[in-house]
């Protein structure tokens, strides 16, 4: 492990909170990592016509940052809270006057020299970028237009973000569902501005399930482009087990945890049930952040279903559907899930540092390392980096070694 204490050099000043380790596998890429956006980037990048409605962060009577959506003052997003966005592996996680977002953003989380200065010291090959503010403002927003105009302003910026990295910063470009012809096209511009997949959020304001054939001239266009399509976490305007139970406020963050994967399960098994990936055969599909240990039982269980209802027919398993076409991201953290990953397909599994949410652990270094040695090493080679260079082929030339171990010290 490498013993060193960094600070931001743009984009904010905090101290790094923990020791930088060395992870002990070359050729290792993060599936899903996250940037802290400049608070400026929708005033700067968005189209004129646009520019008046910008995502903003303003500060209130009290002296509290809070996030402006489209003019409006964000319901969702607590005041004083986008100054924790990039708290991982801090103790104090609550709001204050004296917190600010841009002021508070570890090594690299708006800098992209020194993400790979950072990912260099972890020895991590490259990484796959989502944002921060983007997953927060789309659980308000239900206008097309703005919607669209955001996700086109956030994709330029993340293509000039990566431009510069020889690849090892990967842009992913953020569509919207609301209206799927017009993000069909943005992922043309997105790719051709070095985009290498896109992704979309586990709702709909519309209620058109994910994989319904309203969504197919997105996924057509994925296909012709030959990029993936992953669905990844964000706010969501639903509450915990909305209709059933009310939480208390002392439960409702853990409980929504678990029950947003119940969501990404639903658009998931959408795919399957509405005969998308019959449509598009060639489609890649990606779950993101909502951890892959389920990913087994949940397979079983569809497939015993169609069995016993007589649904399968002629057509492949649903377990064949998901080792052709789907991939899954997993936690470091995860204990169970390397001893499923062959069970299911080894070519369908990465792994993502989320760095730097607070919600995911500093120590994803030794937790990555015990989850990898439970693996055996052509499966190890496939989860650390291959699969994620195969599926979004990625260009780049990966370390000689690619994931054999490297001494420590």
């Amino acid at each position: 492990k490498t013993k060193i204490w960094l600070t931001q050099t743009e984009g904010g000043n905090q101290s790094m909170p923990y020791e930088i380790k060395r992870f002990p596998y070359d050729g290792t890429i993060d599936a899903d990592g996250h940037v802290l956006e400049p608070p400026d980037l929708w005033e700067t990048y968005l189209e004129n016509e646009f520019k008046e409605r910008a995502l903003r962060i303003k500060v209130d009577d009290v002296g509290l940052e809070y996030l402006e959506i489209n003019g409006t003052p964000s319901k969702f997003t607590s005041k004083g809270s986008l100054g924790i966005m990039g708290a991982m592996g801090e103790e104090n996680l609550m709001p204050s006057p004296d917190r600010r977002y841009a002021d508070s953003m570890p090594f690299g989380a708006c800098n992209a020299s020194d993400r790979i200065s950072l990912m260099d010291q972890e020895n991590l090959e490259c990484v796959l970028l989502y944002p921060t503010i983007g997953l927060l403002w789309e659980v308000e927003e239900t206008d097309p237009s703005i919607s669209l105009a955001y996700a086109r302003a956030y994709n330029r910026w993340i293509a000039d973000f990566c431009r510069n990295s020889g690849g090892r910063l990967v842009p992913i470009a953020m569509l919207t569902l609301l209206d799927p012809s017009g993000s069909a096209e943005e992922l043309e511009r997105a790719v051709k501005d070095g985009c290498r997949g896109c992704w979309v959020n586990p709702f709909n304001h519309n209620k058109v399930i994910h994989g319904h054939s309203d969504h197919d001239v997105l996924f057509q266009k994925c296909v012709e482009l030959d990029v993936p399509l992953a669905i990844h976490p964000t706010f969501h305007p639903y509450g915990t087990a909305s209709g059933i139970f009310d939480w208390p406020a002392q439960g409702v963050g853990m409980a929504g945890m678990i029950w947003l994967r119940s969501i990404v399960q639903q658009a998931l098994i959408s795919f399957f049930a509405l005969g998308t990936l019959d449509r598009f055969p060639s489609l890649r599909l990606g779950i993101l952040e909502a951890g892959s240990g389920w990913i087994g039982p949940l397979l079983d269980r569809l497939d015993a279903y169609s069995a016993s209802m007589n649904m399968a027919g002629k057509r492949p398993s649903v377990r064949e559907y998901f080792q052709r076409q789907c991939f899954i991201s997993g936690d470091p953290d995860e204990t169970a899930a390397p001893f499923i990953v062959d069970h299911v397909g080894a070519d369908n599994f990465m792994w993502a540092t989320d760095y730097p949410h607070p919600d995911h652990p500093h120590t994803w270094v030794d937790d990555l390392t015990s989850y990898a040695e439970c693996l055996s090493s052509t499966t190890r080679d496939k989860v650390l980096g291959g699969n994620v260079k195969r599926i979004y082929k990625l260009d780049y030339e990966l370390h000689p070694r690619r994931t054999e171990r490297v001494a420590s010290g």
